[in-house]
């Protein structure tokens, strides 16, 4: 991944928040001409630089909902990366409307500025919950996914390649399951669950942040990279945290929310048939066979069709004691 954004001018849509701290950071080891950090929040701004101080990275106050602030951001970019969306799944369910001004108007300004100001390539950041999708920030993601895919193929002469990466549950990420069952118990509040059968994926932010780079490296428009990960059920994390702390409270069974799955999905049976396995990650091509023939998808022939009917959480859960060797190796707990 050496040299991939040396002298380039990057832009990172969302870039505030975990994963865009994160993704600076990596960018910063190839000395890139700049990284462009676009965010509504001047609070989160503030923070990102005390945090991280250094003359490359600009810092763009303003909303992907705002087509003018996105032009403008965009302007002589090599490289955006799309991370931002409204990702609360409870929250979304009451404010759709909201969830589809920033999900899906801001995707679609993101695509016609990327196209306007000729950008290279452009990765959106997608999540398992955008394949099947059962609640209303999956379906959003799901179309964000399909806007990206179709962009590639209606763009005509221009350049820009269009690809996308999709993953499940970061595990050091502010509101993933891990920070907020930890607070929880730091408050002596009671652990809620809302299903024991429920599993998940999860993904280190390094390992986000190559798939990232690997979309960007290899990605060749209209594809969606997934990576290989891991599942634990959410019960035995639970149980794993509360031995670990300590903590005699008891697990409280809830029931499922809206909008919830008991397993997550990366991969469905329709994308399983065109999805190619690679070293740690799938890559799903696009289904939209009759513009195959403009797209040239060579590398894929070092990669192996998928033997799965579906790539499910289900499927690849670790056992309790790996799941507390995993933690430990991530420095969740010590």
């Amino acid at each position: 991944m050496d040299n991939l954004f040396t002298d380039k001018t990057v832009l990172i849509t969302g870039g505030t928040g975990f994963l865009g701290k994160a993704l600076v950071k990596k960018i910063l080891e190839q000395n890139p001409h700049s990284i462009r950090v676009l965010s509504r929040d001047e609070v989160k701004h503030y923070r990102f630089i005390e945090e991280i101080k250094d003359p490359r990275i600009r810092h763009f106050v303003g909303d992907v909902r705002d087509i003018s602030k996105v032009r403008k951001a965009t302007r002589a970019c090599d490289i955006v990366i799309h991370a931002a969306a409204m990702k609360r799944i409870d929250m979304i369910e009451y404010n759709v409307e909201e969830c589809i001004k920033t999900n899906i108007v801001g995707t679609l300004n993101v695509i016609e500025a990327c196209l306007e100001n000729d950008v290279e390539k452009a990765v959106y950041v997608s999540t398992d919950k955008a394949c099947s999708p059962v609640n209303t920030y999956g379906a959003s993601k799901f179309i964000g996914e399909r806007i990206f895919t179709e962009s590639n193929f209606n763009k005509g002469n221009l350049r820009t390649v269009f690809t996308s990466v999709r993953y499940g549950n970061v595990l050091e990420s502010t509101g993933s399951i891990i920070p907020i069952i930890i607070n929880k118990i730091k408050n002596n509040e009671e652990l809620p669950l809302t299903d024991k059968r429920m599993t998940r994926f999860f993904i280190t932010s390094d390992q986000a942040v190559e798939l990232i780079f690997n979309a960007i490296k290899f990605g060749v428009g209209g594809e969606v990279f997934v990576p290989k990960l891991d599942a634990f059920k959410i019960a035995e994390l639970l149980e794993v945290l509360k031995e670990h702390y300590k903590y005699n409270k008891p697990i409280n069974e809830i029931g499922i929310r809206p909008g919830e799955k008991i397993h997550e999905l990366m991969i469905n049976e329709v994308e399983a048939p065109r999805s190619f396995g690679f070293d740690g990650y799938y890559v799903i091509t696009s289904e939209i066979e009759r513009y195959q023939k403009n797209v040239k998808y060579a590398y894929l022939q070092k990669g192996n069709l998928a033997k799965f009917s579906e790539y499910s959480s289900k499927d690849v859960i670790v056992s309790k004691e790996k799941l507390k060797e995993k933690l430990k190796q991530y420095k969740i707990i010590s």
